[in-house]
């Protein structure tokens, strides 16, 4: 018996042995699905452990009922106000972030000379990180920084303007060191659109504000969501930002300012534990209002169909 009947009687076995099995018989273990314990393991360990155990911890306070930490929490204006204080630096950066990347993706997903030079100032910011780009901007637009001295030799101004430790100055580092996300996260979805279908509407005479609103913002719908809570999660976590250029005591007291003294002022961690708990459930509340949202603005292809 040659080896190619070998190979057909044991291919006609298999066969006739699944057949006999039926349809419903479970299919063989596949390994290649071990390749997922590893990156399995690492997500319980870094994710899903320390929030079930910061969430027991916020049950389990010192002194009182399982809720003692959450009523002291929403009974207090100092510590509830934070919510709305961080949600005022982070929904406005949020969304003016957004609308600063998407006509500058726009401008950028057809070459042109200097593209990659631009592209690169552009994300720059990112390998900076939010303690560095927090000393460079006290250092320009601190009093004595050079903002104020170039506005003050041109006589634009007559004293220096108060652009640091207060709200403006958080906000424009959330500003800097959110725009490259929101650009980068943008301009792969903006390069994935056909160009072909902007020009058939101009050619039926749509003008370009039409071909925006009905046909390139349902199709970055997908990509505008993502982008908008991947940066918000970013904005609504601030803390560097809010010490070094603003007011940890006054204005910008956000909600990761008051999970600190907590933890390390008070060394209550258990309180500490319940503030990061609302801290990541106002942050849930939000993107799910963005997702739901975005699906019943839009329902269809997340792609312009470019090849």
């Amino acid at each position: 018996m040659t080896s190619n009947q070998a190979a057909n009687q044991t291919a006609w076995r298999r066969l006739t042995g699944s057949a006999r099995r039926g349809d419903d018989a479970p299919a063989p273990f596949d390994r290649t699905l071990l390749l997922l314990v590893p990156g399995i393991l690492m997500v319980v360990l870094l994710f899903v452990y320390p929030f079930a155990y910061g969430l027991v911890l916020s049950f389990t306070p010192a002194e009182g009922g399982a809720f003692k930490n959450y009523v002291e929490f929403f009974s207090q204006s100092r510590l509830w106000g934070t919510i709305f204080t961080t949600l005022w630096l982070a929904l406005p950066s949020t969304i003016l972030n957004i609308a600063l990347a998407v006509p500058i993706a726009f401008k950028m997903r057809v070459p042109f000379a200097g593209q990659r030079l631009l592209t690169t100032a552009l994300v720059v910011p990112i390998t900076l990180g939010t303690v560095l780009v927090a000393e460079g901007l006290l250092t320009y637009l601190g009093p004595q920084g050079w903002f104020n001295r170039i506005l003050m030799a041109g006589h634009l101004i007559a004293q220096p303007l108060q652009l640091t430790h207060n709200y403006w100055g958080v906000m424009l580092s959330l500003i800097i060191t959110g725009f490259p996300f929101a650009f980068l996260l943008i301009l792969s979805h903006v390069t994935g659109i056909d160009p072909s279908l902007g020009n058939a509407a101009a050619s039926l005479g749509a003008r370009p504000f039409a071909q925006f609103r009905h046909i390139y913002l349902p199709l970055l719908a997908p990509g505008l969501a993502m982008t908008f809570c991947l940066v918000f999660v970013q904005a609504f976590s601030v803390f560097p930002s809010a010490v070094l250029l603003g007011a940890p005591a006054g204005p910008t007291r956000v909600i990761s300012i008051a999970a600190y003294e907590a933890a390390f002022e008070s060394y209550d961690y258990s309180m500490a534990s319940a503030i990061a708990m609302v801290m990541g459930a106002v942050q849930l509340i939000i993107i799910v209002a963005v997702l739901v949202a975005r699906g019943r603005f839009y329902r269809g292809p997340a792609s312009g169909g470019k090849a």
